[in-house]
């Protein structure tokens, strides 16, 4: 992880590789359409005579949102380079940028980094909010996956044969080094990202590493690290309690299916939260084998799982004021002799029976299983996560998840926190005639209904598995979760652990009191 620090001085005086600076597009009410230097900046641009903006246009900048621009530093400067990232539109007249227009101006400037040692960072910052979210926008975007990588890189070896390191070293300017709330956002920005990064870790580990057992025990490992206590369900457990759900999916694979509990618990909570987390470590299909073309990403069918994981450390490292528990329900979707076929029935754990139509459609599965589990502790609302279905990609693209909920109110909060920390989503329906499609002839439900809507058909079958009473939403991050294109923003190639920083956000609203 990047090294972060906080100072007041001026970005001329301190030695580093490079300074960063906000540049944006110009209003025609405010500069005329000319590229502006964005506030904070301004030791910079005196050190170009008050030309920096000229230059920069000259060399082509234009202040859009992702476009970075390197130019040398002129004499005054002890760093030997500026680079100026932008920012997108020009804020009105009294108001500041956007929090997230800021983290991901800084991830791209970290991106564009990489191999630094250290970097000055002179983005404007109107509170300490604003210090988090470029904090955050550096941790995430120097990400970097490197662990199969012969002679991969480090922070000591910035030219390794495979690539370079990323920024080794970020300091904030504009924060306030002993100021508690400028300490206290730079700490949650790195306990969330850390974690986060985390979740991107597992999300791009081949699946012949991260099998379910192997998920299971890091789990293991980091409640212990945290303080959290990890119950850990394995097959004959699961026989024992009757999870029929999680073990016809993982009966066709050699690594066995788990059902893992992490708790997290504050002495001051009043509010429980239970997080659900699809974790499929791979998805063939099973005996509904997924088509040529569709297997390459699959290890990534775990991201739910992962994005919960994350978030439940997150509460604990922010000790925050709720009680927090995850439930993650890994299995590896294999074809086999031993594997469900289309038309089994199985016996879930809340007693239902479930006819097999699909056994691609073999999330909602682990889930209901899980989700009935999670239901037995009466939480104040659960929130389940999963990469689900194709049709929400369809709907949504590649860089939104839809939200589904048994309480509209709770679907809007859902959607307000995700759009404040800065993770495009959308509040989908239940629409309650697509539920017929999924009677069966031989079981109380199928898991497959109508083609069309399969993301709601989706949405309604897990909420059958909801304890009556108790507030529910479904996210359906099967857009979001993996990367295939070029990075962006802060948002790299692979695993992008999304739904990590909304979790996290519901868990300090439900803490303090503001989600209902």
């Amino acid at each position: 992880m990047t090294a972060l620090t906080l100072s007041t001085s001026a970005a001329p005086g301190l030695r580093a590789d490079a300074i960063v600076i906000g540049v944006a597009k110009g209003t025609a009410s405010r500069s005329g359409d000319h590229l502006v230097v964005a506030p904070g900046a301004e030791s910079v641009d005196k050190a170009y005579d008050g030309r920096l903006a000229d230059v920069l246009e000259t060399l082509g900048a234009s202040g859009a949102e992702g476009e970075v621009t390197k130019l040398p530093a002129p004499s005054g400067i002890k760093s030997p380079l500026v680079v100026a990232v932008g920012l997108g539109a020009e804020p009105e007249k009294d108001s500041s940028f956007d929090p997230e227009a800021l983290r991901k101006a800084a991830g791209v400037a970290a991106r564009a980094l990489v191999g630094s040692k250290k970097a000055v960072f002179v983005l404007p910052l109107g509170d300490a909010a604003d210090l988090g979210a470029v904090a955050e926008g550096v941790l995430l975007g120097a990400y970097s996956f490197t662990t199969y990588k012969e002679n991969a890189p480090s922070k000591n070896d910035a030219k390794a044969k495979n690539g370079k390191a990323p920024l080794a070293e970020a300091t904030l300017l504009g924060g306030k080094p002993r100021d508690a709330a400028y300490k206290a956002a730079l700490a949650r920005a790195t306990a969330v990202a850390e974690e986060l990064n985390r979740a991107r870790d597992l999300i791009n580990m081949p699946p012949n590493d991260l099998n379910p057992e192997a998920f299971a025990s890091i789990v293991q490992a980091a409640g212990k690290e945290h303080g959290l206590k990890v119950q850990v369900l394995d097959v004959k457990a699961l026989e024992k309690g009757g999870y029929g759900g999680i073990l016809g999916v993982g009966a066709g694979s050699t690594s066995g299916p788990r059902l893992v509990k992490l708790s997290y618990t504050s002495s001051k909570a009043k509010k429980h939260l239970a997080l659900v987390g699809k974790g499929i470590t791979y998805d063939s299909g099973g005996i509904s084998l997924k088509p040529a073309g569709h297997n390459e990403t699959m290890k990534c069918d775990m991201s739910g799982a992962a994005a919960v994981f994350a978030a439940v450390v997150s509460a604990a490292r922010l000790g925050l004021e709720v009680n927090v528990t995850g439930w993650l329900a890994l299995a590896e979707n294999m074809p086999s002799g031993s594997a469900t076929r289309p038309g089994d029935v199985l016996r879930m754990y809340s007693g239902k029976t479930v006819e097999v139509l699909n056994t691609d459609a073999e999330g909602r599965l682990v889930l209901a299983d899980a989700l009935w589990a999670a239901s037995q502790e009466k939480p104040d609302a659960i929130v389940d996560v999963a990469t689900l279905t194709g049709a929400m990609m369809l709907a949504l693209g590649s860089r939104t998840f839809g939200i589904m909920a048994n309480d509209d109110a709770f679907r809007s909060a859902v959607y307000e926190a995700a759009e404040e920390v800065g993770e495009p989503a959308w509040p989908m329906p239940l629409p309650e005639h697509l539920r017929k499609g999924m009677d069966s002839p031989t079981a109380d439900i199928a898991n497959m209904g109508e083609r069309m809507g399969g993301g709601l058909v989706a949405g309604l079958f897990l909420r059958e598995f909801v304890g009556e009473g108790i507030t529910w939403a479904h996210l359906d991050i099967a857009g979001p979760a993996f990367n295939d294109g070029g990075p962006f923003g802060y948002t790299p190639k692979g695993g992008t652990g999304s739904a990590v920083r909304t979790l996290v956000r519901l868990a300090e609203l439900t803490a303090s009191g503001d989600l209902g």
